[in-house]
């Protein structure tokens, strides 16, 4: 007899390869690499101790300091962000797991400290307790954020109990336009779809536009997957994905390099593979997208205008809209380009490597900040704050009137000192503007990178071509 099988997508062979199927019960998958930080991890290793349980894979997990360690230097004034960093410290050395510490060359937001040093692989299974975990999936790894209990499965049994996800395509067509990024195409496509369209799915990004990203643009993308509601976001490996890994600190060489580039091309999506939902989007309709209420969804272009609660058809939708003005003290009709800011953040794990610092320089050489605003600019990690210095960037943001920061989360998540006062207005590159996200009271604006550095020039929403930038 001959055996045939049936085509399989990239996702549906990563998590065939990592798991065990159960009856009447979820999967049990195998994690390759586990991710933790100082404020979802604590309550895990208390689990830990009281079970009298040990780390199972300590080789196979790496703690780092990132979401409530200060940018401004090492001293740590916040006494509960000191409390938890100073708690993760003790987890790790009692339970014998490696730590990138504050300074340290090391250190830097969790979901980019892992893809620059080649950890991040394709067809890993990759967890941490931070919902952006997705980010890694740019590499074609199966990434995903964890409640504290799992966290504390992890340590413990380096397993997950998990229900198989449905599987969806995003196919982009077509190539985006010069000045388009893919922080435009996330905010595009979140704006159609909803924040809730990809619930209970994994989606893989595909197309031409989506081959033609670079790298740390495809992170964007997958980093923003969790916006819309998806599980995760990934990319099938490519030669970029291999150019990009080869030489890094932890990526495979000779043989092993060959054999490993073997195995990651062979997880693309076989031809004739279904997935269990699909959407099609035409790179040509992606403009530079911003967005005007209190989620990721509530968008528009930057040509466009703050619409009308009464414009949305749905009564859910145009109640959520009103709300968001109300908060964001916003007029329907006002032109985005008119609306104005008093702070532009470039940072987070969505746009704080070192592409994004380049673009950002480009726009900002040679001009100066708007004196009412107040630029923020912090590398995603030490290694790219070291890049970006031996390139001479930090000197183009301080040239232009703006602050240098050391690593880490920073203003996108509003737990440590960089915060926006109640009802200060920012332009901000990162990936969630809830209510309060980036201090009580605080109303923001989701850019890309290239938008931030023209808004923080001329003080308004802008586009670099407003400054008369090329494409």
């Amino acid at each position: 007899m001959t055996s045939t099988t049936a085509p399989l997508t990239m996702i549906e062979k990563i998590w065939k390869a990592h798991s065990i199927e159960r009856v009447d019960q979820p999967d049990l998958l195998f994690i390759d690499l586990q991710f933790l930080h100082e404020v979802s991890s604590p309550q895990a290793f208390d689990g830990l101790r009281m079970a009298g349980r040990v780390v199972h894979r300590p080789d196979l997990t790496l703690a780092v300091e990132d979401h409530n360690v200060p940018t401004t230097g090492l001293l740590m004034r916040d006494p509960v962000g000191r409390a938890q960093v100073e708690a993760l410290r003790r987890n790790c050395e009692e339970f014998g797991i490696e730590l990138r510490r504050l300074g340290e060359i090391g250190q830097g937001i969790v979901h980019i400290i892992g893809p620059e040093t080649g950890l991040t692989q394709p067809g890993m299974t990759i967890v941490c307790g931070d919902s952006h975990t997705s980010t890694h999936g740019a590499l074609g790894a199966l990434a995903f954020g964890i409640g504290t209990s799992e966290v504390e499965h992890v340590l413990a049994t380096q397993t997950l109990s998990q229900v198989r996800p449905r599987t969806m395509s995003v196919t982009v067509n077509g190539r985006l336009a010069p000045g388009v990024a893919a922080k435009d195409l996330a905010l595009h496509l979140i704006s159609r779809v909803g924040t809730g369209a990809g619930q209970g799915h994994i989606v893989e990004y595909r197309g031409d536009a989506i081959e033609a990203l670079s790298i740390e643009a495809r992170m964007t993308l997958c980093n923003m997957s969790i916006e819309w509601g998806a599980r995760a976001g990934l990319v099938a490996p490519d030669q970029t994905t291999f150019d990009y890994l080869k030489g890094r600190t932890y990526a495979p060489e000779g043989a092993e390099w060959d054999r490993a580039v073997e195995y990651w091309t062979s997880l693309r999506t076989d031809d004739g593979a279904v997935f269990d939902d699909a959407i099609e989007i035409d790179a040509a309709e992606v403009v530079p997208w911003v967005t005007w209420g209190t989620n990721p969804g509530q968008g528009v272009s930057l040509d466009d205008v703050v619409p009308a609660p009464e414009s949305f058809a749905d009564e859910s939708a145009a109640a959520a809209a009103s709300r968001a003005l109300e908060y964001m003290d916003l007029t329907p009709g006002t032109p985005m380009r008119d609306i104005r800011v008093d702070t532009v953040f470039l940072g987070s794990c969505t746009n704080s490597r070192i592409e994004d610092l380049r673009i950002a320089a480009d726009v900002l050489r040679g001009r100066r900040v708007d004196p009412a605003v107040h630029l923020l600019v912090v590398p995603g990690s030490m290694r790219v704050k070291a890049q970006a210095e031996a390139e001479g960037l930090d000197a183009v943001f301080t040239d232009a009137g703006g602050e240098w920061r050391l690593a880490g989360c920073s203003m996108c998540v509003g737990l440590n000192e960089d915060t926006a006062a109640p009802g200060e207005r920012t332009a901000s590159t990162s990936n969630r503007n809830f209510e309060g996200r980036q201090g009580k009271g605080a109303r923001t604006h989701l850019v890309s990178p290239a938008v931030a550095a023209a808004t923080a020039v001329r003080g308004t929403l802008s586009a670099p071509s407003d400054l008369g930038v090329p494409a």
